[in-house]
């Protein structure tokens, strides 16, 4: 029984094959660029892409369970529905799939609107599959430490109505968990959506404060305003991405990412430990300037 594994160089997909490994899971990993996944000698690793239909159906072979991880792309929805197919083809019927909160309610911004089509398909073909959705990564904040320490400023565009952000190794951990609970599983699971997010809801001002007491001088919060945000992300990515970013951001401000009831005590019960907090990641961050 092998778990494929798709997104496995990315942040979270290298946590979630350490994850699997540490549980004993067979995994097989789809990579574009073999010499550069540097994985444990017990992952298979398989050559390709997800619009590489030959080599989808040569990952397929053997596998059981799919953790599906799609990075933000102009074809985001081709791949997601092109791999879903080509699992249904070859009688994968079990699904992991990395969503983001509040996919259904974000429609505006182009890759939440992706996630929500994407669940819609998987819903409609019957697969055996836990959703995924995590609010913003905390770990994103690693690109501006530096913005932060060198100009007293917390650059995101946050808002004032919270944003729960949530640690790359708390969702893989949770991935993992479902993978091996579907992939051990007798028979059809029931389908189950999971709202993955941290263990506190912050503002903009609440960041700012938490950054301030962890370089142990002020640190002021940029504001709401948008336009900085998408300027700076448009100096090294795509303009339409960086422009995507900004709709992202124009919806943390006007709507948050807040948790539902429930949310923080049914991943600290899935885990068996706290979740990590964006305190304990600004204090290691600051200690490394």
């Amino acid at each position: 029984m092998t778990i494929l594994v798709t997104g496995a160089t990315g942040r979270v997909g290298r946590h979630v094959v350490e994850q699997l490994l540490a549980r004993k899971a067979a995994v097989r990993v789809l990579v574009r660029d073999p010499a550069k996944a540097d994985f444990p000698a017990a992952v298979e690793v398989s050559k390709g892409d997800l619009l590489d239909i030959d080599s989808l159906r040569q990952a397929f072979k053997g596998i059981t369970t799919l953790f599906l991880l799609n990075a933000v792309a102009g074809d985001e929805f081709t791949q997601a529905l092109i791999t879903l197919n080509i699992a249904r083809e070859q009688g994968v019927n079990r699904v992991v799939y990395l969503s983001v909160l509040h996919a259904d309610h974000f429609v505006n911004v182009p890759h939440f609107a992706v996630k929500s089509g994407a669940e819609r398909m998987i819903a409609a073909m019957g697969f055996s599959a836990t959703i995924l959705r995590p609010a913003y990564f905390l770990d994103n904040d690693v690109m501006i430490r530096d913005v932060i320490a060198d100009y007293g400023v917390y650059p995101m565009p946050i808002g004032s109505k919270g944003v729960a952000m949530i640690d790359v190794r708390d969702i893989a951990e949770v991935a993992a968990i479902e993978l091996v609970r579907r992939d051990q599983a007798d028979g059809h699971l029931q389908s189950e959506t999971l709202n993955l997010v941290g263990p506190d809801t912050l503002t903009g001002d609440d960041l700012a404060a938490l950054w301030t007491e962890a370089l142990g001088r002020p640190i002021a919060y940029g504001g709401d305003d948008p336009s900085g945000f998408e300027a700076q992300m448009a100096s090294f990515m795509p303009k339409w991405m960086a422009y995507e970013m900004r709709l992202m951001a124009e919806r943390y401000v006007s709507d948050g990412m807040i948790p539902e009831d429930g949310d923080v005590e049914r991943l600290t019960k899935r885990l068996g430990r706290p979740l990590h907090s964006y305190k304990a990641f600004a204090e290691r961050l600051a200690k490394t300037g």
